[in-house]
């Protein structure tokens, strides 16, 4: 059995607060990364190209919408040159839509905590609990990941189920 993830996405109110409480666990900061991802037409999941100063690859996954701790199946490829994969996806595929960000990326042992700056969107926090599937490793990962929304301080009316890319095309999808 691979390797699976539960994660979490909210709005986050207090990043210097999120930051305090992570610090104060010893969680390893690894970074400011600017990161573009830029999604490509698919016809189930999600396939968007990564470009970073800290993280690049091209990642396909898939989960359900849903505001709480959702399973993630995902397959990652890093990649050295950017532009010649975008060279062949963007005819190949068209793009969907460009995600702006700057993210924070802590991690504390099996567990990857990023604090986004999202252009257009606002602030959000996200978890992401890394481990080995089953359902016995899914139940655990998912009370992990539970454990640190309830750590952080994170409310559930500020869960969000969809995806940066999903409220984006939702606002160009919503009449004026």
């Amino acid at each position: 059995m691979g390797q699976i993830s539960f994660e979490i996405k909210a709005r986050c109110h207090d990043p210097a607060r999120v930051r305090k409480v992570l610090r104060s666990r010893n969680a390893v900061y690894k970074g400011l990364d600017h990161q573009i991802d830029t999604y490509f037409r698919i016809p189930f999941g999600r396939l968007k190209l990564r470009e970073g100063n800290i993280e690049n690859a091209l990642i396909y996954y898939n989960r359900t919408d849903q505001k709480s701790s959702k399973k993630c199946d995902s397959v990652l490829a890093a990649y050295k040159n950017g532009a010649a994969v975008k060279k062949v996806l963007i005819p190949s595929l068209g793009v969907l839509t460009v995600v702006d960000k700057k993210r924070e990326i802590f991690f504390i042992k099996n567990t990857k905590f990023h604090i986004d700056r999202v252009r257009k969107l606002g602030r959000f926090v996200e978890i992401e609990v890394f481990g080995p599937g089953g359902t016995t490793g899914e139940a655990k990962l998912r009370k992990q990941c539970e454990a640190y929304r309830r750590l952080l301080g994170i409310k559930r009316e500020d869960l969000l189920a969809d995806s940066y890319s999903d409220q984006l095309l939702n606002m160009v999808r919503r009449p004026a």
